[in-house]
């Protein structure tokens, strides 16, 4: 499970999105190239916020949102969406995505059921996002090329890990002591 989780990594999935946004660009695509870059960095912002507010303030089981759904959701189903060019099966792909890397980190033992489906509703939201933002592609888009690009962004990157999660973690307990709110006994651990 730890192989399949870690394509959903922030050391894998931020190469991927500025490597993709990247050769849009060179294929002379900005609008496509901001909708990505801008879908993907609303979604993880928006992550990066429900875990702030999350890990300080636990709602039953909802502590912290899996930002590695919700990163490989709108990547997936984003680049889907690029290079298929049909928002259905972007979709379909968005949401195998959100399924194959949230049953990794439930069996993890990484995220609640809730956890993943906030993340996969987020991942989602980004993807419908980058759809409606992205508009039509150019005949000249190679998505042969553009794919080519992801897989081997994502294969030299692979099973490296960025240590976000500890420093989100002591972020949310040092906002949570400025503002004298929520002060979770989950955070002084």
């Amino acid at each position: 499970m730890r192989f399949i989780t870690d394509f959903a990594d922030q050391a894998v999935v931020l190469p991927v999105v500025a490597a993709i946004g990247i050769a849009l660009l060179a294929q002379g695509w900005r609008r496509g190239a901001a909708a990505w870059v801008g879908a993907a960095a609303g979604t993880f912002a928006v992550m990066l916020l429900l875990k702030l507010v999350f890990i300080a303030c636990p709602v039953s089981d909802l502590r912290t949102p899996s930002g590695h759904v919700a990163a490989a959701t709108v990547v997936a189903g984003g680049l889907a969406a690029l290079l298929l060019r049909r928002p259905r099966p972007a979709l379909f792909v968005a949401i195998l995505a959100a399924v194959v890397i949230g049953i990794s980190r439930l069996a993890l033992g990484a995220h609640s059921t809730t956890e993943v489906a906030v993340g996969a509703g987020v991942g989602l939201a980004g993807a419908l996002a980058l759809i409606g933002l992205a508009g039509s592609p150019p005949e000249s888009l190679s998505a042969r090329r553009t794919a080519t690009v992801a897989l081997l962004v994502t294969l030299v990157f692979h099973g490296l890990h960025l240590p976000a999660e500890a420093h989100i973690r002591s972020t949310a307990y040092r906002i949570s002591q400025m503002l004298g709110v929520c002060q979770s006994d989950e955070l002084r651990l």
